[in-house]
């Protein structure tokens, strides 16, 4: 028997059920449920901040940890679990991930002070890490088929939008009969099912890498990407960015990734093959992602500022206005598999990027005046464009790792997806407050200190107004409106400008999506050696 015949005999018994019939559609039902409920917990305890600060009376500092502690700690991980689940096993990762996130859920849902709330939402994070990679390296395993693994991918990401929109819903739902808590605790009796059923019918699968876990260099990572994502959570977090906290972080990240890079290089088993990335497909699909992010996520807080304070309507109506955009998003992931073998990888995320700068630049028609019909159009535009998107150039980098290193390439994509996130809100919110403060400058009758604490946000300068009272305030309040839609203008165009950058990177991409036939199954015989020859 040749060596490349073997491996793919050996490939076969270790996940025997990966391929069988109608099982790997259960499996990809349990993967997104998986993935529900992490993409929950991401959104579902924004709205209930308000009763938590009434609650357990955090600090200004404690509170911005309770909130950010979960995404820094899961994107700071990604790449440790991932690569880890590629060595012990994908389904034992996942399995352990549910576990904690079950525990941490309980443990942040009785928290009794804000410091309890942090460490438990810090373990919600690494669950969180844990659960994300894997599901995504197992769907790639389990459906080898091209074909099909768009299709799954499309339902996938259908159900992260899900579960990103229903999050501050479900939260509202919740503190309306519960208390605070009970935002955590609607996790338990999910997990509690999650566990046994996850057991019971996901396939294990691992790498066919030899060699020891780079335990040294899985922390390097960790600790770079938390310096990195720290810092430039506080750079979106309009804090300075000549601060020690935030300059320190973010070169001693850099440098521990660098090191990290150059030990990788230099290993015979590395922790992740940065050699992916001399594939022009992978490194343009992370690319992509990266961009997408970073021009959109920032886009959509200052749009839900521009929704409630400039129109003045209330959170549930602001989330019904961006309902659209979610329910576009999940057409486009469903809609995505038979997109992408008509036109391709390279035309798809091409047009989903061109289509995506059409949106925004259709919402720059919006200003002081509520048009309904407009930002149906434009964010339904924006939502499709968007997941279009995002769905080839996932497709596209899963496809182009090998499989042995789907955890791995999976925390990539993953990661690159929490970084653009966190430098598009650090970026575009520069962007805004530069284009905002000027106007703020010199309002008739309003005193000079009131001007600078109003050129802060649009929020402080309506507080800021309100203490006015008269003439003054009201002109405040006018001039800080008008001044925050300009700035919206603004950073609507420099957003344009990098999804358009985005497309140009797409044609990178390969030009039709390239379906090899599944292999023919070989009965397998005994082998006398454990010899292999690489395919």
């Amino acid at each position: 028997m040749s060596g490349t015949t073997t491996a793919a005999v050996r490939q076969r018994r270790r996940a025997p059920e990966a391929g069988a019939g109608a099982n790997r559609w259960v499996v990809l039902v349990v993967l997104c449920v998986s993935l529900l409920l992490v993409a929950l917990d991401a959104t579902v305890l924004h709205v209930a901040v308000p009763a938590v600060t009434e609650d357990l009376k955090p600090g200004a500092m404690q509170l911005l940890w309770i909130v950010d502690v979960y995404p820094l700690v899961c994107a700071s991980l990604l790449i440790l679990f991932g690569t880890l689940g590629d060595r012990v096993g994908r389904r034992r990762v996942l399995l352990i991930g549910y576990a904690l996130f079950g525990v941490a859920s309980a443990a942040a849902a009785v928290a009794p002070s804000a410091e309890a709330l942090i460490l438990a939402r810090a373990l919600l994070g690494v669950g969180g890490a844990m659960i994300m990679p894997a599901t995504l390296s197992i769907l790639r395993q389990v459906f080898p088929d091209r074909r099909e693994r768009a299709v799954a991918i499309g339902i996938w990401s259908a159900v992260a939008a899900v579960g990103a929109a229903v999050g501050p819903l479900l939260g509202g739902f919740l503190l309306e009969h519960f208390w605070w808590g009970s935002v955590f605790l609607v996790n338990i009796p999910l997990m509690l099912i999650s566990l046994p059923v996850g057991r019971l019918l996901l396939p294990e699968s691992r790498g066919d890498r030899n060699g020891p876990w780079d335990v040294v260099g899985a922390l390097m990572a960790a600790a770079g990407l938390f310096g990195v994502v720290f810092a430039v959570k506080r750079l979106g977090g309009g804090e300075p960015a000549g601060s020690v906290l935030t300059v320190a972080p973010l070169v001693l990240g850099a440098l521990l990734l660098m090191l990290f890079g150059r030990r990788q290089r230099r290993r015979a088993f590395p922790l992740v093959d940065l050699k992916m990335f001399a594939r022009p497909a992978f490194s343009t699909a992370v690319g992509c992602i990266v961009l997408a992010m970073l021009a959109l996520v920032g886009l959509e807080l200052i749009a839900a500022q521009y929704l409630q304070l400039v129109l003045g309507l209330s959170p549930l109506q602001t989330g019904l206005r961006l309902l659209p955009l979610t329910l576009a998003a999940m057409a486009a992931g469903l809609a995505g598999a038979r997109m992408l073998r008509r036109f391709g990888p390279r035309r798809m995320v091409c047009f989903g990027f061109c289509l995506t700068a059409a949106a925004v630049l259709t919402l720059t028609a919006m200003g002081g005046v509520d048009n309904a019909g407009l930002l149906l159009v434009g964010f339904v535009l924006l939502g499709f464009g968007l997941e279009t998107t995002l769905f080839g150039a996932y497709e596209s980098m899963l496809n182009e790792a090998p499989a042995e290193q789907a955890g791995g390439a999976a925390a990539i994509g993953e990661t690159s997806y929490q970084l653009g996130a966190g430098i598009g809100i650090a970026l575009l919110g520069s962007v805004m407050n530069a284009a905002y403060a000027p106007g703020l400058a010199a309002v008739p009758g309003v005193p000079a200190s009131a001007s600078a604490a109003a050129g802060h946000s649009l929020g402080e300068a309506y507080d800021v107004a309100g203490r006015l009272g008269g003439a003054a305030g009201a002109a405040l309040r006018r001039a800080a409106r008008d001044s925050f839609v300009h700035g919206l203008h603004v950073t609507l165009l420099v957003s344009a400008g990098l999804l358009l950058l985005g497309a140009v990177m797409a044609l990178r991409l390969p030009r039709v999506m390239q379906c090899e036939e599944a292999p023919v199954e070989v009965p397998a015989p005994r082998e006398p050696t454990r010899s292999r020859v690489s395919a």
